[in-house]
């Protein structure tokens, strides 16, 4: 990696974990204990944005915060064991340390939590760091020098693109290809199981041209243009 300090951020929930049956039974379980109604199926089609954002589907403005607060308490003890990652993220992560980068997971969820769900699954970034959504995000990929930010969601390329680093996405979310590459996603992956070899081919990209200090290339370019889900 000489001449080039790699790091590179991760979103969670439906980019390096698939959040869906955890946060589904979570809430099934805060809804049985508040006796409100939450449609859970759908409540897990729209993952991503911050978690008030959801409740306030359900519950009124001035409960939330104390929704939101009960919410992450019992979140461990329904959401951790259903969750698995996602194909190809441990890989994803190791490939970006087997570079002698820094891997880092930027989310906007409960930052305890996110920690609880990596530890399960034995995937180890280098860093952490919860509570942010969409261009929140950027403040973080900043201050760790992030080059490339990988997320599923188009919060995540706002976030990304706020930060000056490369837009990657992975349309394993809730929004698909099209919307992604609308909101302005630098590269678009099948899945994370693509990233490795895409990595590689950009650092190595970016070693050739060690005197250019810009955005790195990307539309377009062989390296970005991996395949894609239908």
């Amino acid at each position: 990696m000489a001449g080039m300090n790699l790091t590179v951020g991760f979103d969670l929930d439906m980019t390096l974990i698939d959040s869906r049956p955890g946060i589904k039974a979570a809430y099934q379980a805060l809804s049985a204990e508040t006796g409100t109604f939450i449609d859970a199926d759908a409540a897990v089609t729209r993952l991503g944005p911050p978690l008030d954002e959801e409740l306030a589907y359900w519950f009124p403005e001035a409960e939330i915060p104390a929704v939101a607060d009960r919410y992450r308490e019992i979140y461990p003890t329904y959401a951790i064991e259903p969750t698995p990652a996602m194909p190809g993220a441990r890989e994803a992560i190791e490939a970006v340390q087997a570079l002698g980068g820094r891997a880092i997971v930027v989310t906007a969820k409960h930052e305890p939590n996110a920690r609880l769900h990596l530890k399960h699954l034995g995937i180890e970034p280098d860093a952490v760091i919860g509570w942010l959504w969409a261009e929140a995000k950027a403040g973080a990929l900043r201050e760790y020098g992030a080059q490339v930010y990988v997320g599923d969601h188009v919060g995540d390329v706002r976030g990304a693109r706020k930060a000056g680093a490369l837009s990657v996405v992975v349309p394993t979310g809730p929004c698909p290809e099209p919307e992604l590459r609308a909101a302005g996603a630098d590269v678009v992956l099948a899945d994370l199981t693509a990233l490795p070899r895409w990595l590689a081919e950009y650092v190595a990209a970016q070693q050739a041209r060690p005197v250019q200090q810009a955005r790195p290339a990307h539309a377009g370019t062989a390296a970005a243009e991996a395949p894609a889900t239908a």
